[in-house]
């Protein structure tokens, strides 16, 4: 296994690969073998990190949909095993459950993985991990990789025991009584929902669970309900509540069905989004507004952070609408859930963070993003709405929401694309100067963010290198109609002297 180049796999925080043919050009570089050198690599740096030192480390596996998923599994499971530590089989989890695995009182288990890629193709798969004390940093992912690519051998001379454990029915038991709880229902404490026509849309990823194990027990009608059934080939639609086409269709299926709301995971169950009873979905900027008038109603004034994409109309909703302020990071998930956190060790209270892809944490969960833990503060809210005879669309109908708005990735065809980037960005700053009616938005800590005047396109732009590709992303959003053309306009005659960028899309 000497010429795996091992820290091609690290994405961030966690593993990524191609594990499964089918997509031409794309070799296999995430292979069982790997997978059980992984494994015994997570468990020598479990053993670095832990005070433990007599018995066994116990390490639960689960895994979302994928079709590489059980051989990947089987992979892991051998990998601990060998090195004497016991393994836990949670067959088809979700991210967070598998977290909550090392939480919850039953199990409290000395370490996690969840075999998942997300949101990508199917051939491709991956691995998260998580101690007590949540998900691992990307030096920790470093270090894990260091230690596989020495090829460690798992010696031990007695093999570690094999066990089963339904996981997904703890935590979903967690969520149901989270409801139960915190609706109080005057009259029907255990069904709180019985009155809601709920519709899930699971993507064919992990998330199905949630119709029987969660709604149905609080007496929700989950009628139309679709794609619950895990299928790792995904063939209805990506389940991502960020993709268009996936947002369509179950706001297809509210509308279909008359329902009251609408929810879609992406496939491991970390990020979600919903839709209201008139088809409007609650995703991107209107989730975070949604979600950030539930918390601020809770924790007066907190803060919310952010990513750097984030629209004008949400701060002033934040700030102005509901009192809280607003704190716009940068992008990545685990980006903004390390800002909220050192917030407030510094004392700066914040209840919330969350990225407009759907990765929402919250202090009160571990500050673990956990797309259904989010959907169970929104139907709290939901149930306590209906009883004084409102909706949900009641808390965001104030959002002001942009009129035009576009992505535009531009690629960037040199080895060195960091450098190039970098000289991009640092090149603009000095454009906008330049350019009446565009200012630099101060305090930000991404790239370069503009705003434009009404009489220069009346909205803003932010211009950032992505976190791990040869890519600088391009955000704009206009107040008015042809505006993102008119800002698009002024940028191509900057971008026209840079013969490395890829600039089709504009």
């Amino acid at each position: 296994m000497n010429d795996i180049n091992w820290f091609s796999l690290q994405n961030g925080s966690d593993i990524r690969g191609v594990a499964s043919e089918g997509i031409a050009g794309q070799a296999i570089n995430l292979t069982p073998e790997v997978v059980e050198k992984l494994a015994i690599a997570f468990v020598l740096w479990l053993n670095e990190k832990s005070e433990k030192t007599s018995n066994p480390l116990t390490i639960a596996i689960g895994r979302d949909s994928r079709i590489s998923g059980p051989i990947l599994m089987r992979a892991f499971m051998n990998g601990i095993l060998s090195t004497g530590s016991n393994g836990i089989d949670c067959g088809i989890s979700s991210t967070p459950a598998m977290y909550m695995s090392t939480i919850f009182e039953e199990t409290k288990y000395d370490g996690a993985v969840m075999l998942t890629a997300s949101h990508l193709p199917f051939n491709r798969n991956g691995i998260k991990f998580f101690t007590p004390t949540g998900g691992l940093e990307k030096k920790d992912i470093t270090r894990i990789l260091e230690i596989a690519s020495t090829n460690p051998i798992g010696n031990a001379s007695i093999r570690g025991n094999e066990s089963q454990y339904d996981l997904i029915a703890a935590y979903s038991g967690f969520l149901v009584d989270t409801i139960r709880k915190e609706v109080n229902h005057p009259t029907n404490y255990m069904k709180p929902l019985s009155d809601f026509h709920i519709i899930v849309d699971a993507g064919n990823g992990s998330g199905g669970f949630f119709v029987d194990k969660v709604l149905e027990p609080l007496g929700a009608n989950t009628t139309g309900s679709q794609f619950l059934d895990p299928d790792g080939t995904f063939p209805n639609h990506i389940p991502n509540p960020e993709d268009e086409t996936a947002m369509e269709s179950i706001q297809n299926a509210v509308l279909a069905h008359k329902a009251d709301i609408g929810i879609i995971f992406d496939t491991d169950v970390d990020r979600s989004a919903a839709v209201d009873h008139t088809g409007t979905g609650i995703n991107r900027n209107r989730l975070i507004a949604l979600i950030a008038s539930i918390i601020l109603e809770e924790h007066p004034h907190s803060t919310i952070v952010t990513d750097s994409i984030t629209s004008d109309g949400l701060a002033a909703f934040i700030e102005t609408k509901l009192g809280g302020k607003h704190h716009r990071f940068q992008r990545g998930y685990k980006n903004v859930i390390n800002e909220a956190i050192r917030l407030n060790k510094a004392g700066q209270e914040c209840w919330l963070a969350i990225e407009t892809s759907g990765h929402a944490a919250l202090k009160e969960n571990y500050f673990l993003d956990d797309g259904a833990f989010l959907i169970t503060k929104i139907l709290v809210k939901a149930a306590r709405l209906r009883q004084q005879g409102l909706t949900l669309l009641s808390l965001t109908e104030s959002l002001q929401t942009p009129l035009e708005s576009k992505e535009i990735r531009l690629k960037i065809l040199v080895p060195a694309f960091r450098e190039y980037g970098n000289k991009v960005i640092t090149d603009l700053t000095e454009y906008v100067k330049q350019v009446n009616g565009w200012s630099i938005v101060p305090n930000n800590y991404e790239g370069i963010r503009v705003s434009c005047d009404e009489q220069s396109g009346n909205g803003w732009f932010l211009l950032r290198l992505s976190l791990h590709d040869p890519v600088i992303p391009l955000n704009i959003e206009s107040n008015q109609e042809g505006g993102v053309a008119a800002i698009t306009s002024k940028l191509t005659q900057f971008f026209r002297s840079y013969r490395e960028l890829d600039k089709s899309q504009l």
